[in-house]
């Protein structure tokens, strides 16, 4: 979908946190796209990355579009940055209303005998610990906000399996971590949610999916299309957002449809476009 246009200024004021807030090359992946547009709505964004020229040029598109944004260097493997980066936006921010878990990467291809320890705990890591971590040190400052809410962003791996070892354990384990919060801070006000994107095209998948790969993705959904940054941040915001108060502990997918398709229905719409062509 096209960059959104029309904002009704729903966050004025807030405050928000995005991790991994940048992309890889000129493209616009998951994480840009949630900070520009939650930066749209009037929110204050603070955009948390490990390289600093990649969030760099989320913040330069977001002052364009006559939005706030500061970058802020961070690991978000290890507490005491997250600490120290938390603690420092917070005092430019104001206000920590929203926090966006970004961060994740597919790690561990493969059959388990060809997946080494290392991999396995460093796949898990970037999308568990990262969120865990980042969320610890957030707490207090969320529940003095007026927000209140965590956006973990997971994956149709974590419900449905891929054959890779580490990413979708990681990814389901992020899904029930994001229940967890709801459930321990709700009466506190602070509401967590999770959107799982599926079949999504970012300069990170482009960097590995062929053209007959992205046919066939298109080929299997109910919808016929591929989803892009835009969909994944068009959701967040709504998690995010005051039109949600009444919502926590989902997992939304944002997939056009591909977990709710049995296999053979998929296998048959994909064999039937291989024939029209």
């Amino acid at each position: 979908m096209p960059e959104p246009t029309i904002c009704h200024d729903r966050l004025t004021g807030w405050g928000a946190i995005v991790t991994g807030a940048g992309s890889q090359g000129d493209g616009v992946g998951t994480g840009k796209a949630i900070a520009i547009l939650l930066a749209r709505e009037g929110a204050r964004v603070a955009l948390f990355d490990l390289y600093r020229d990649r969030a760099a040029d989320t913040a330069k598109r977001i002052e364009e579009r006559g939005g706030k944004a500061r970058v802020f260097v961070c690991d978000v493997l290890d507490a005491d940055s997250c600490a120290a980066a938390v603690e420092v936006a917070c005092g430019w921010l104001g206000r920590l209303d929203i926090l966006v878990n970004n961060v994740g990467l597919g790690s561990g291809a493969g059959r388990l005998e060809d997946v080494s320890p290392q991999s396995w705990r460093h796949g898990v890591a970037l999308n568990l610990d990262s969120a865990f971590l980042m969320t610890r040190a957030s707490i207090a400052a969320l529940l003095d906000g007026y927000g209140r809410a965590v956006v973990n962003i997971a994956s149709i791996a974590g419900v449905r399996a891929h054959g890779v070892s580490s990413y979708g354990p990681g990814k389901a384990a992020m899904i029930q971590f994001t229940r967890e919060i709801a459930v321990m801070y709700g009466r506190e006000g602070l509401r967590a949610n999770a959107v799982l994107p599926g079949h999504i095209m970012t300069p990170l998948v482009a960097e590995f999916a062929t053209p007959e790969a992205r046919e066939t993705r298109r080929a299997i959904a109910p919808l016929g299309i591929e989803g892009d940054a835009w969909d994944v941040a068009q959701a967040t915001l709504f998690l995010a957002g005051p039109e949600s108060r009444f919502i926590t502990g989902a997992a939304l997918a944002v997939d056009g449809g591909v977990t709710q398709i049995a296999p053979l229905a998929a296998h048959e719409a994909m064999i039937g476009q291989s024939m029209t062509r």
